[in-house]
Parts: structure tokens; C-alpha cells; sequence
């Protein structure tokens, strides 16, 4: 089963693929092996970890020892099930894959992601992971330690867009000129006369599909720009651009709460771009070139 896994994972690992995110997210027990680069984006130095290196291994050495797995022996994961070899042995996967994880969370790069940056939260605990989400967050305690979670993974995603496409932000390279200025005289500034730059925060979106189509619980937190080979037809999109995607923030939904329509209420409905709010109706090809101008003018902003 696991040289199956790992098999599939060098398969695609293999084929071209875009920049893969790099950032660090604190209070992992287990993380990953990882190198550091300096930001200069405001007054203060920004370590973003390399999450991503697919040259880099999982450290051998660690505080403590993952806990072992609980399922027998001969489990096997695919299909629907697949996301539980993650939770299950998260240390037999790259770093290409598995960001970080401890004795609560896995965080992965999603093997077929939507947009230029896409993680999953995965959450391990055996009573929950196969419940759906409607079920599984109505518990107020295991909700919270979600919801704090998710928070500090759009911090890291956040962070990762700033890393990778700040050089290209009209609005960053505004702020950058004014630190070199400030720091060519006394070394000593008032932060607050700078240029804001770009809340890069904006450009992320989290939460959790009404309908999975995994069956292990996973929270999706993504840049909103659907730039990804992988964003292919209408259903991908409006997964994502409509209300089957759920933000954590609003859970636990009442019963009659319409985000517990049937799913196809949200996939079919017309393609909206999210940023200039043009109707594509269903013409997802014409979206999708649309989506990609957007995206080259987003990252001039």
C-alpha cells in the first residue's frame, strides 16, 4: 500500500508543475526540514520557511515521536479515502506534499490544486475525520482548535503570495522605495508614514465544501486566483466561487440554513468572475482566459 502511495507521489511529482508555496507556520511539533529566506516587505525581517523544497527530506531527529498509527495493518487508502494515508504516516511523505504536522493536524499541498497556492488541513482525530463537516463541527471544542488553525494557515498562505509575487506589486515596490529612502538617512522612521503596500491577506480564501468529494474531513485554504492547470471546468470553479464552500468562521449551521442545499444548487449556477464580477454563464473556456489576464493585472496591483 505505501510504495503504491509513494509511487503515485513520484509520478506526479515528476510532471511540470507550478512554483510550489514556501512559508512557516509556528507551534509545530513536527516540522518538516526546511531553509530560510529574508523579506524586507515592511520595518521588520520576515522569515518565510521553504515549505515546499522537493530537494529537502523530513528531519529524522524529532522532540518527541509521532504517535503510531491506530488502524490495522492492511488499511488501505484510495479513491475517496485517500487523504487518510496522510493523517495516517505523515512522515512518509516529502516535503513537496506534507508541509507540517503533529499529533492534532496535517497540513498538505493539495495533489491537484486550484489556484497557484492550495493547502489542506487535515485533522487526525479518529473520532472526527470521518464525519461530515456539518456533523463533525458541531462540537464547539474541536470547532475552535479548526478555527485557529485555519487562521494561522492564511497568515502562511498570505505570506507565501507576498514572497512569490510581491516583485511584481506596484503597491509593494512603493513601500519598498520608501524603506531604502528612510534607511539611506538615519536608519530611524515612523512606520506610519510609509506606503500601506498590499494587504495580501485579501487575495485568501478557506473553508469547507457542503459536499466533499474526499472522505477524510479537510479544510481547503487557497489564494483566490484559480491561476492552476488544475482548475478545468465549471464545477471546479463554482466549488470554490459560490456558497458550497463554507468558511469555518460560520460554522456550526443551523438546520435550516441554506448552505445545506443540494449540491448541484451551487455548482450549476452561472460562472462569476469573483474579482470584476462578470457573468460567463457557462462558458467555462472564456472564463478561464479571463481568470488568467486577471491574474498578470492582480499581480501589478
Amino acid at each position: 500500500m505505501r510504495l503504491r502511495m509513494l509511487s503515485q507521489e513520484k509520478k506526479y511529482l515528476a510532471r511540470p508543475s507550478l512554483p510550489r508555496p514556501q512559508a512557516t507556520i509556528p507551534h509545530a511539533t513536527h516540522v518538516a526540514s526546511l531553509s530560510f529566506r529574508t523579506l524586507f516587505s515592511d520595518t521588520n525581517h520576515l522569515l518565510v520557511s521553504e515549505l515546499l523544497s522537493p530537494s529537502k527530506k523530513h528531519s529524522k531527529q524529532q522532540k518527541t515521536p509521532p504517535k503510531p498509527s491506530i488502524l490495522p495493518a492492511h488499511t488501505t487508502f484510495s479513491g475517496r479515502a485517500g487523504l487518510g494515508a496522510y493523517t495516517a504516516a505523515p512522515e512518509t511523505f516529502p516535503t513537496s506534499r506534507v508541509i507540517k504536522y503533529d499529533d492534532n493536524f496535517v497540513t498538505i499541498n493539495d495533489l491537484f490544486p486550484k489556484s497557484s497556492i492550495h493547502l489542506l488541513l487535515l485533522p487526525r482525530r479518529p473520532d472526527k475525520q470521518l464525519l461530515h463537516p456539518f456533523e463533525a463541527l458541531q462540537d464547539p471544542e474541536f470547532l475552535a482548535s479548526i478555527q485557529q488553525e485555519v487562521r494561522k494557515l492564511r497568515i502562511l498562505a498570505a505570506k507565501e503570495l507576498q514572497r512569490r509575487f510581491g516583485k511584481y506589486s506596484a503597491k509593494e515596490e512603493e513601500r519598498e522605495k520608501a524603506m531604502e529612502k528612510a534607511f539611506n538617512g538615519t536608519g530611524e522612521f515612523d512606520e506610519s508614514t510609509l506606503p500601506p503596500g498590499r494587504d495580501w491577506s485579501k487575495d485568501v480564501i478557506s473553508g469547507i465544501h457542503t459536499h466533499p468529494s474526499m472522505a477524510h474531513l479537510h479544510v481547503h485554504v487557497l489564494s483566490r486566483d484559480h491561476h492552476s492547470e488544475c482548475m478545468r471546468h465549471r464545477k471546479h470553479y463554482n466549488s470554490f466561487e459560490t456558497e458550497f464552500l463554507v468558511d469555518v468562521d460560520d460554522f456550526p449551521l443551523t438546520e435550516a440554513d441554506a448552505k445545506r442545499r443540494r449540491k448541484a444548487k451551487f455548482l450549476d449556477e452561472d460562472l462569476v468572475c469573483w474579482r470584476c464580477g462578470r457573468n460567463f454563464r457557462s462558458k467555462f473556456a472564456k472564463l478561464k482566459h479571463h481568470l488568467d489576464e486577471e491574474f498578470e493585472q492582480r499581480k501589478a496591483e
